[in-house]
């Protein structure tokens, strides 16, 4: 049978979370996910946590996280470039997604030491991002929602005036199909894995990113909407990357990969100079700017450099760091000059200041006179042996997507609003993020506006 109330194109936290919605009131839906089952989840795969508004804390959650102070905190990361409309829509309905997750069988866990200091702010999915999936995807067979992996849309057929969606073209291992649906849910990520569409953009350096996650994230469903007419915001070289560990594979590294060393020390690039406060904020509010500075530095590569007081202070890290008894001679395994890199620190040893360290508040240890600043935890780098990780960009997912309304629904260039075609996740996620990222909150665009877009469907074709 190819005849649905709700197709829905994807197979991660926003795809099932649309699904689940919608089947529990009454529909029948199809997922498709391009994914074979056993990569099937997209960018969920590789989370642990979803940032969420609450009053009050619980026996996981250790203090309260209102909706204002979730909503100044995104205005900070995005310079005020969101939809306030949406943005609010999405902090007030996360108020209830704890509950609402533990429906579909999803469990929570405390906060671990070393994990971005978000005990109070986000809830830790128990068994990570993988047992999130197992846990959505049974429950969605036990509502009867139908899924088939392999299965990748490459057309839709729809009026192109009101945006009225009647069909799609899938294509699997065994050919192409056609689905009809009252109903269409796009959740099928972003771009980041198509570094040919990246490269439209970025140039060449695009050749250089690694993508953290999911290959399969190729952009072709945002592709055909935006070739039929849908309206897209957002810009195409925004995106939530994070500087990671240089020896990462090019796709699927996934949130290990990450480093949470960089408040710890300071940042060079290939000519041995610092470019950027490494102290600016806390790392939860900062890391994921770091993606993007490192991709603007020669050959998209950076170094940091940290000595032995420091090397205990941060989540340790997959791959080991390089060590060595001196500045030059780690400059030398790094491929820097070492005397370039000697004055950078030396530079910097002198401006820093005298103050208590601490690096769970804003505290006075800063540099002076120094540009760019270290605006805290800015001590000497002098005690040896040194260390030192490699960085690189990795692109999590990009913010060019589909413009969405409050139910969810897709607009069209005309302006007309979709009666049937909803967008949830990474693919509308730049109605939310026109810049910047707060941690854990690309799964909650996905969990809040896939449970709007299955519900507002489940609805329509009621």
């Amino acid at each position: 049978m190819n005849d649905f109330d709700i197709l829905v194109a994807g197979g991660g936290n926003a795809a099932l979370c649309a699904a689940l919605a919608a089947a529990r009131a009454g529909a029948r839906v199809l997922i498709v996910e391009a994914a074979p089952r056993d990569y099937r989840g997209g960018n969920s795969r590789h989370t642990r946590n979803m940032r969420i508004a609450h009053d009050e804390g619980n026996n996981i959650l250790t203090g309260p996280y209102p909706v204002e102070e979730f909503l100044d905190d995104l205005l900070a990361v995005t310079g005020g470039n969101t939809n306030k409309t949406l943005a609010r829509l999405l902090l007030e309905e996360s108020n209830d997604m704890w509950d609402w997750m533990q429906e579909q069988g999803v469990r929570f866990q405390p906060s671990l030491e070393g994990t971005l200091s978000l005990g109070r702010t986000n809830a830790f999915f128990l068994g990570g991002g993988r047992a999130l999936l197992n846990a959505m995807y049974q429950e969605a067979a036990r509502l009867g929602v139908e899924v088939r992996y392999d299965t990748e849309v490459v057309d839709l057929d729809l009026d192109l005036e009101s945006g009225e969606f009647r069909s799609a073209t899938v294509q699997d291992p065994d050919g192409q199909s056609q689905i009809t649906a009252r109903a269409f849910v796009a959740a099928s990520g972003g771009f980041e894995s198509n570094l040919e569409w990246l490269e439209e953009s970025w140039g060449p350096p695009a050749r250089n990113f690694l993508v953290r996650g999911t290959p399969y994230n190729r952009g072709g469903v945002l592709r055909l909407l935006r070739d039929l007419g849908v309206d897209l915001v957002g810009d195409p070289k925004q995106c939530h990357a994070v500087a990671i560990d240089g020896r990462a594979p090019k796709f699927d590294g996934g949130i290990v990969t990450r480093l949470d060393c960089v408040p710890f020390g300071i940042v060079v690039n290939q000519d041995g100079v610092r470019f950027y406060d490494e102290g600016e904020d806390f790392w939860p509010k900062r890391y994921a700017i770091w993606g993007r500075l490192v991709a603007m530095q020669p050959g998209q590569v950076a170094h940091v450099l940290i000595d032995s007081q420091s090397i205990n202070s941060f989540m340790p890290s997959v791959f080991p760091p390089e060590r060595a008894d001196s500045i030059e001679g780690l400059a030398e395994m790094l491929g820097l000059d070492p005397v370039t890199v000697r004055l950078t620190i030396d530079g910097f040893n002198a401006a820093c200041r005298p103050g208590s360290f601490d690096h769970t508040v804003h505290d006075d240890c800063a540099t002076d006179g120094l540009e760019p600043p270290k605006s805290h935890w800015a001590r000497p780098i002098t005690e040896p042996p040194f260390y030192a990780y490699s960085l690189r960009p990795g692109i999590t997912f990009t913010y060019l997507g589909t413009r969405i309304d409050e139910t969810a629904r897709m607009i069209m260039e005309s302006g007309a609003t979709s009666p049937n075609m909803f967008a949830a996740g990474e693919i509308m996620a730049g109605n939310i993020l026109g810049q910047g990222y707060l941690a854990g909150l690309g799964m909650t665009i996905g969990a809040v506006f896939g449970r709007i877009a299955g519900r507002e469907a489940g609805a329509h074709v009621s």
